[in-house]
């Protein structure tokens, strides 16, 4: 990873005399470091990473581009800062305004005293947007995981087993082939459930001749990945395939707008359209889809409102749904790479509906 380089573009970009970083993401993108802890001081032409003791020896084996300062209680974070700013002679700091609560943002006016706190938002995220060609790399390697794992958790259904028990063995298949964390929590949702978008695996036993919504993801090497298939038990009716092909329809619909250039609002509307030309407008009730990285979910966006202007390199998921509340839902989701003239789709599990 070119950490240096990353570090080098922010500089690039900055307008106050230092940034304080303190999202983690954001800091693991920066420098390297993985722990729970750390925060990195960046000025014009240097950076320092500081973390307290417990954390030392990781810094020293993880942290590029940035000297490690390591304190010792956590009240000692203040002296660092204000000794590091006094050497730099800091006249404003910004810090990251969407990660950094009130309380938090008065103890930074005690950390640079003297200085102007100046709020920033997405300078970080902004770089993070397009992904370097190691990046994707692992992103790939954390859909294919996805795919693995959705194979394998289809083929574990059997009589009597509950969204619960499907949502654990899927996440424990998948730490068990090398992913380091799921990437969120594994939806499970059957039935009447597969209406519900984001819901929560229950002890709602799988039936026959019902939707079977499965939304999952892991994380390698940092990268996470975000994949949606819904299957049916035993006997697809009329109504499950019509309801299914609309979805598949319109998520072809929003691939196909998917290229550098296009603005956010621009593929939802794409894929949107088929669901509302078919009377089915107010079922569809989330965004097309959003970025993908280091966090499930980042910039850009693929929604009504987005302004974002995507770019090749971009990593985004389009996930259209119908939800017909007491009755079931459908939702099928890719990750994708935005391409100059396209997309790339990484996501290679089967589209076709699926009757077990």
């Amino acid at each position: 990873m070119d950490y240096m380089g990353r570090i080098k573009r922010l500089q690039e970009g900055l307008e106050v005399d230092a940034l304080y970083v303190s999202n983690l993401p954001n800091v693991r993108y920066l420098c390297g470091f993985t722990g729970s802890n750390g925060a990195l001081l960046v000025g014009p032409h240097a950076a320092w990473f500081l973390t307290d003791g417990r954390y030392r020896t990781q810094a020293a084996g993880e942290v590029v581009g940035a000297e490690v300062e390591v304190y010792g209680l956590p009240d000692q974070l203040g002296a660092a800062l204000r000794r590091i700013a006094a050497e730099l002679g800091v006249a404003r700091v910004g810090f990251e305004a969407d990660h950094v609560a009130v309380a938090a943002a008065e103890r930074l006016k005690e950390h640079f005293p003297g200085a102007e706190l100046v709020p920033t938002s997405g300078l970080v995220e902004a770089l993070r947007r397009v992904k370097e060609p190691e990046e994707l790399d692992k992103i790939r390697a954390a859909a294919q995981l996805a795919d693995e794992g959705l194979a394998y958790i289809l083929g574990q259904l059997r009589p009597g087993i509950t969204e619960r028990e499907l949502a654990i063995l899927l996440e424990s298949h998948m730490r068990v082939e090398g992913a380091e964390a799921v990437s969120f929590p594994a939806i499970v949702a059957a039935a009447e459930r597969s209406a519900l978008p984001h819901a929560h695996p229950s002890d709602r036993i799988i039936e026959h001749g019902r939707f079977l919504l499965f939304d999952l993801g892991c994380i390698v090497d940092g990268y996470c990945s975000d994949l949606t298939r819904t299957v049916v038990l035993g006997h697809a009716d009329d109504r499950h395939r019509e309801i299914y092909e609309l979805v598949a329809l319109a998520q072809q619909a929003g691939l196909d707008a998917l290229r550098a250039g296009r603005t956010g609002a621009e593929v939802d509307k794409a894929s949107r359209d088929v669901i509302a030309g078919a009377g089915y407008g107010e079922a569809f009730g989330h965004s097309l889809g959003h970025g993908v990285g280091i966090e499930i979910h980042e910039a850009p966006t693929l929604r009504s409102t987005s302004t974002d202007v995507l770019e090749a390199g971009n990593v985004v998921t389009v996930e259209p749904g119908i939800y017909l509340p007491g009755w079931g839902g459908a939702r099928i989701e890719d990750l994708t790479v935005v391409t100059e003239s396209g997309q790339e789709t990484l996501s290679r599990s089967p589209k076709e509906l699926i009757v077990l």
